[in-house]
């Protein structure tokens, strides 16, 4: 039997809006925007227009929109950027942040001092942040819990101590309301397929001081912290495809919290023994579980048969579930963390979606808990 396929994994990557395939398909004969000839200048306004417009929508000057092939490249830029801008050695991060940070920070092969993250999966103990360091790193949301970190309270208190600040803000932005000149954070990574833009294109907005200290070496575009000849295309869809996810960010919050309200409280009707990992404040989007018991391995691929597409959030390699650091740095044992789903809700969610998990869900993790784990 054929199902119809309902798509909840928006975290990892998300439909490309209309607006923004227009957008692209539009500007795709674009030429180089550093040349000074006719087309050269028509290609830079093109991509003028989408930095400016991207700066008002997030708060920055266009000086400080910097595009990258996407946030991973943003991440790690603005990382070890700043740290080899600084003659210190010491960094303060989490143990909950994407592997684009913590391999980053790993890399510079320095012993980082991680903030302890609490049950809830948010910082707690933050007086690491009270000694200078060379960069202080903080996601704003995380990726797996949908967990929103108190980045206000981080970096003031990184701020007063003159550290700077690198925010992985890549499942905020298009989704939370952002104002990086208010935030106060030094730089600040997003990606645009996580709201609707296209694949391989990221932002880093990094202020003029301090900047990070150029990690690629080039033609000196973009500052000289990304240099390359830019895709004007990419962009201007970019740019599109934000314009129209911050409009819809009040309204899709308050959509996108019922849908997974009901999803969650209908899971939890119709199986038992489930651990809820995504607690307040937390993405209007996210839900993270565990089913105790069964593989997460085993779930999404019952699921998948079913017609459901989410994931386990945590790192797969070699076709084996590992557990999630994430998981694991909120005190969730290793067993309970290989049972985990993470259903994310985002622009094109419906009831129906909702419907279609609970409709199998509870024969899903009889299955998987009757094969058991590996």
């Amino acid at each position: 039997m054929q199902h119809a396929r309902r798509y909840l994994d928006h975290a990892a990557t998300t439909p490309m809006r209309q607006v923004a395939i227009d957008a692209w398909v539009e500007h795709a004969g674009a030429l180089n925007p550093g040349g000074q000839y006719r087309s050269g200048r028509t290609a830079r306004r093109v991509l003028d227009d989408a930095r400016e417009l991207i700066a008002r929508l997030l708060g920055a000057d266009p000086v400080e929109v910097i595009f990258t092939a996407s946030g991973t490249e943003a991440d790690n830029l603005a990382v070890t950027g700043l740290y080899r801008s600084s003659e210190l050695e010491r960094i303060v991060s989490t143990p909950i942040e994407h592997p684009a940070v913590l391999e980053a920070v790993k890399a510079l092969e320095v012993i980082a001092e991680l903030l302890p993250v609490g049950p809830d999966g948010r910082v707690s103990d933050l007086s690491a942040l009270d000694t200078p360091a060379a960069v202080a790193c903080c996601m704003w949301a995380n990726n797996e819990t949908g967990a929103i970190q108190p980045i206000e309270e981080v970096i003031a208190r990184a701020s007063a101590a003159g550290t700077p600040v690198h925010v992985d803000a890549v499942q905020v932005v298009g989704h939370l309301p952002v104002d990086f000149r208010a935030l106060g954070a030094t730089t600040l990574a997003a990606s645009a397929h996580k709201f609707g833009g296209p694949r391989s294109s990221g932002l880093l907005l990094a202020r003029r001081s301090p900047a990070p200290a150029p990690v690629l070496h080039g033609g000196g575009q973009e500052r000289g912290i990304r240099p390359g000849t830019l895709d004007v295309a990419t962009a201007a869809a970019t740019a599109a495809a934000l314009e129209e996810a911050v409009g819809e960010v009040a309204a899709e919050t308050v959509r996108l919290s019922a849908l997974r309200d009901a999803l969650r409280e209908g899971i939890l009707a119709r199986v038992d023994d489930v651990l809820v990992h995504t607690a307040e404040p937390a993405l209007p989007g996210h839900l993270h579980l565990s089913f105790p018991g069964a593989e997460g391995d085993s779930l999404i691929m019952l699921l998948d048969a079913a017609g459901i597409e989410a994931s386990t959030g945590s790192a797969c390699a070699s076709g084996v579930n590992r557990a999630s650091h994430v998981l694991l740095a909120q005190g969730v044992s290793e067993r309970d963390t290989r049972g985990a789903v993470r259903f994310t809700l985002g622009h094109t969610s419906t009831g129906e979606d909702v419907e279609a998990v609970l409709a199998v869900i509870a024969e899903v993790v009889a299955r998987a808990r009757t094969a058991g784990m590996v």
